[in-house]
């Protein structure tokens, strides 16, 4: 059965033509032919000029995810094979392999599906309907190639349980794709070891993006007095730990998060001493650790309020702007976590912060920090500029593939 065609409107098409993946549903004139759902549909301009091929879903307001900008290209098993070998590649050659982010939706022309390795674990994540069909021969060709590697996929995990499946007409679901296996996952990252809970953490187990952030964050805690904020399972905090900080107290409201965050510490040396103090933990060096469950919205302006200074914080808060929607009131809560921050840092300390938000642009994250600082009064003497670990590439024709902003700073108090 030949494909349809989807047509768009004159003067429509701006995001596609421009090197973006999507076409909305008010940019098509009309769709020629029938399909089904998830289907693969042709994309032509007003006057049938070819846009190229992708997946279609009535049921979203992204009507096709392209696939491909070549009419004439066959979305079969070579395809997929050229895109995964493509995807594999790039990531042998810019980073270490032993847990890595193999696919990232867009940026790796593979629309809606995710992809992480942790070890000899895959963990799958398919947020789009076209793609959720073609994920099992996505698997069984990428688990092909590592094998050519010699890196044998001992089991998959799929985390397709976000809420952005319920925009598609999908259910959310998790579960083992194959045999099953045990979930928490040994890793090991900056050489930092770490348990993964690939079936109940946070997105697809951990945070891979902020591998390379939390490495530059170290090199700057040796000898450090330091607080880590929003710490979730510790690896800020560990980082900073092994790299010789003096002392690290490392914060998040879940409970659940700060156990897993106690048995990473132990993997790495650290057992609770009665010499360190009520809830802290030491290892053979002498670098002290503790992990306390408090609201970091409501417990750092009371330190801010306080008389107690850290030489180093880190603020790795969740996203607070998750629509275009609440971008204002998430301004106010990013400027008034990181005005506290800043008050808690020491004059000539450092002060390293982010956001994970696509919808927090840098140049309003920035004027949000400029502003932030004068409500501290303090001045802000940037360090580093940083983004995502490449493994999560930044297509600049794909927007959302640039989320998160990361700054190192030296605060200085006013002279």
């Amino acid at each position: 059965m030949p494909e349809a065609i989807v047509t768009l409107k004159k003067g429509q098409g701006r995001l596609l033509k421009a090197g973006g993946a999507w076409v909305f549903d008010n940019e098509i004139a009309g769709i020629s032919g029938s399909f089904l759902n998830g289907d693969i549909v042709c994309v032509q301009d007003f006057d049938g000029y070819p846009m190229g091929r992708g997946v279609i879903n009535m049921n979203s307001k992204i009507r096709v995810r392209m696939l491909t900008r070549k009419g004439s290209a066959m979305i079969d098993d070579e395809f997929l094979r050229g895109r995964l070998m493509d995807a594999w590649s790039y990531r042998k050659s810019i980073v270490d392999t032993g847990c890595c982010r193999i696919v990232f939706g867009d940026a790796d022309f593979l629309p809606g599906i995710t992809i992480d390795k942790y070890g000899d674990i895959l963990v799958i994540e398919s947020l789009s309907l076209g793609m959720d069909r073609l994920k099992m021969k996505i698997l069984d060709i990428l688990v092909e190639i590592l094998a050519e590697d010699g890196i044998v996929i001992r089991g998959i995990y799929e985390r397709s349980d976000a809420k952005e499946r319920l925009k598609e007409g999908m259910e959310r679901k998790k579960g083992f794709i194959g045999e099953p296996f045990d979930t928490l996952v040994p890793i090991t990252e900056n050489g930092v070891r770490y348990l993964v809970d690939v079936a109940e953490g946070q997105k697809t187990g951990f945070f891979l993006d902020q591998k390379y952030n939390r490495k530059a964050c170290g090199k700057l805690c040796r000898g450090k007095k330091v607080l880590d904020c929003f710490t979730h399972t510790g690896s800020f905090a560990l980082n900073a730990a092994l790299a010789g900080a003096e002392s690290v107290l490392a914060v998040d409201a879940s409970a659940s998060a700060l156990s897993m965050a106690e048995r990473n510490a132990a993997l790495n040396g650290f057992s609770f001493s009665e010499d360190a103090g009520d809830g802290w933990m030491r290892n053979e060096k002498g670098t002290c650790l503790r992990f306390m469950e408090a609201d970091l919205l409501e417990l750092l302006p009371e330190m801010a309020a306080g008389d107690e200074r850290y030489d180093v914080v880190i603020l790795d808060p969740p996203a607070f702007a998750k629509s275009r929607q609440n971008v204002k009131s998430a301004v106010k809560g990013y400027r008034k976590i990181n005005a506290a921050g800043m008050r808690i840092t020491r004059d000539g300390g450092f002060l390293m912060t982010c956001t994970c938000s696509h919808f927090m642009t840098r140049e309003l994250f920035e004027k949000m920090l400029l502003e932030a600082s004068r409500e501290a009064h303090v001045r802000l003497r940037q360090i580093e500029a940083r983004a995502q670990a490449p493994d999560h590439p930044i297509l600049w024709s794909a927007e959302e593939s640039s989320y998160l902003k990361f700054y190192i700073f030296q605060i200085v108090h006013e002279r």
